[in-house]
């Protein structure tokens, strides 16, 4: 229904993605398993265990024998959020987003999480995606949803110092949902509503627009032994039965060769 937050796992040879409103966890193995909480994200923690973003925190789970214990809690219930997207930078933070589900107030927030304590670094977010990390490490890509811009951040020490603009609102179709980074430095922007995927330079420009035959692309992320396949999760959420007629590829998990190299993805320092 809502397919989100593609990570690959080399130790594994095999990517994990959710499906938020299942709420399910998947792998390229055909494996499944079913939570008890909306889902919005997954990472991998150094000890081979994922971490899973949901509505009431984050959860450390183990593929093998399915446990799932309580690692953090950001937002407090009373704001009744949940979360969405999660990744980790080269030193071992997740970096992690809040929302009231279905984008319908201010009240999310971008979190910096380190060994299980949470720490807010932005406020006022209606809907967190597309957090990632040049491949230096010094700078930080972020978008709310909403805002339909892309943000980009200097990154130092783990702060976000000079926010700006790396490509404004309307100047791609749709909005900008999941994104990663290649070996080469390029941002890889999935447009929600605007049925591809954008490639820009660190100058914001636009290399290339992979269009696809889905409206709702939600998350990119490169895996395979090579880290050359871009896996892409779409969504199929609100759609009529007559445009779901015209997209029978809606919600699926796509794999593209990009013609370009991905980058290992970080760990989460538990």
């Amino acid at each position: 229904m809502l397919g989100e937050s593609p990570v690959w796992c080399a130790g594994r040879e095999t990517l994990y993605w959710v499906d938020v409103r299942g709420p399910t966890l998947f792998d390229l193995d055909g494996s499944q398993w079913q939570l008890p909480e909306l889902v919005g994200g997954v990472a991998i923690a150094d000890d081979g265990r994922l971490v899973l973003a949901m509505k009431s925190g984050l959860f450390l789970f183990d593929v093998d024998s399915a446990a799932l214990t309580r690692h953090a809690v950001c937002d407090p219930p009373e704001l009744d959020n949940r979360m969405n997207e999660a990744k980790c930078d080269r030193l071992g933070r997740l970096w992690v987003g809040t929302m009231r589900d279905f984008g319908t107030a201010t009240t999310g927030s971008l979190y910096r999480v380190s060994h299980g304590v949470a720490m807010p670094i932005l406020r006022g977010i209606t809907i967190p995606n597309g957090q990632c990390f040049s491949p230096d490490d010094r700078t930080f890509y972020f978008a709310d949803t909403a805002e339909g811009c892309i943000r980009m951040y200097d990154f130092t020490d783990g702060e976000l110092h000079d926010e700006r603009t790396l490509i404004g609102a309307g100047a791609l179709p749709g909005r900008p949902d999941g994104a990663t980074v290649d070996a080469e430095g390029f941002l890889w922007s999935a447009r929600y509503g605007g049925g591809g995927i954008a490639r820009l330079d660190p100058a914001g420009r636009v290399e290339r627009f992979l269009k696809l035959p889905v409206t709702q692309v939600t998350s990119v992320m490169f895996g395979g032994a090579d880290l050359c396949t871009l896996y892409v999760t779409t969504s199929r959420q609100r759609m009529s039965d007559e445009a779901l007629a015209q997209e029978p590829l809606a919600g699926a998990l796509l794999a593209i060769d990009a013609g370009v190299q991905g980058l290992p993805e970080p760990r989460y320092a538990i």
